[in-house]
């Protein structure tokens, strides 16, 4: 029989743990509302976006742009893998790093310089760790993005495409869908394709039926001042940077998600563990009072 002093010891660590636990929980649900309002005005920042750049191309102009046409030969790719600073958050960065190193494998098979720069300590670390060098590493990403911290970073992609020194950007992130949904996403940001658009969403399939329609068709509801060239030479490079930032808000929001869960998980999986326990405890304890008993009761008995 288990020593109760010890069963009592074990179980007033695992309720300290508990209190852990549940704090955690409670912060990363604090800090999960105030990152998905900020998500969905995003999204919402977006999707108005990128129907403003359709509707620019629904007034019948042959309009080109660097940003939206396909290089003929990809030589110069960027991956950038979005991870977290902490841990104790699932499988969140288990799974990006996976998806990570598949995609980055994949790439380097196809294309002969291929650039890796990573966000977040975990991603780091696990690179580190078997062995790969990134080119670039960022740690001050926090669970709140701001727009300027990460125009920094496109407004340096955008100069490079510009400049011919990356041809393709790749990003690997955790996508918000809802709060029950959130999965890795791979998605290619540069050249951008469907202005912005995901072409599996609904956004995607209005961009290409919109392209679809013949030109007479087309009816723009917008007056442009001076012309819609030289607004859409602002708004796509525009368009590219808030796809960015969205990532990046996503990630920030099921990073909080998956802490959530994990520590609610982890919160039940104490009290179910002090509750055997604590009935380990009852049953050691009573065998030791009965066995107490009987040394009692055998010493009356062998006086008399």
């Amino acid at each position: 029989m288990a020593n109760p002093r010890v069963l009592d010891k074990r179980r007033r660590s695992i309720r300290n743990i508990r209190k852990i636990t549940r704090t955690m929980e409670l912060i990363a649900t604090a800090r999960f509302k105030k990152a998905m309002d900020r998500a969905s005005a995003a999204t919402a920042y977006t999707s108005r976006m990128t129907k403003l750049v359709q509707d620019l191309l629904a007034s019948g102009l042959e309009i080109h742009h660097p940003l939206l046409e396909k290089r003929e030969k990809i030589e110069n790719v960027t991956l950038l893998v979005l991870t977290a600073n902490r841990g104790l958050c699932g499988g969140f960065n288990g799974n990006l790093q996976r998806a990570g190193f598949h995609r980055g494998q994949e790439l380097k098979a196809q294309i002969p310089n291929c650039r890796l720069e990573v966000v977040g300590k975990r991603g780091i670390s696990a690179l580190k760790f078997r062995g790969i060098a990134p080119n670039r590493t960022y740690t001050h990403f926090e669970d709140k993005p701001s727009f300027d911290e990460v125009d920094e970073i496109a407004s340096r992609y955008l100069d490079e495409y510009a400049t011919g020194k990356l041809d393709r950007l790749d990003v690997v992130y955790t996508k918000f869908e809802s709060i029950a949904r959130q999965h890795v996403a791979v998605e290619t940001l540069l050249p951008l394709t469907a202005i912005g658009a995901d072409p599996g969403s609904k956004a995607g399939r209005k961009a290409a039926a919109t392209e679809a329609e013949p030109t007479s068709d087309r009816k723009a509801i917008y007056e442009f001042l001076p012309s819609p060239e030289s607004i859409l030479e602002e708004v796509v490079p525009a368009s590219f940077k808030v796809k960015l930032f969205k990532c990046f808000l996503d990630s920030a929001v099921s990073e909080q998600i998956a802490r959530m869960v994990a520590m609610k998980s982890a919160t039940e999986n104490a009290g179910d563990l002090i509750h055997r326990l604590s009935r380990q405890y009852n049953r050691a304890r009573q065998s030791r009072i009965t066995s107490e008993l009987m040394d009692v009761i055998g010493g009356v008995e062998a006086l008399s």
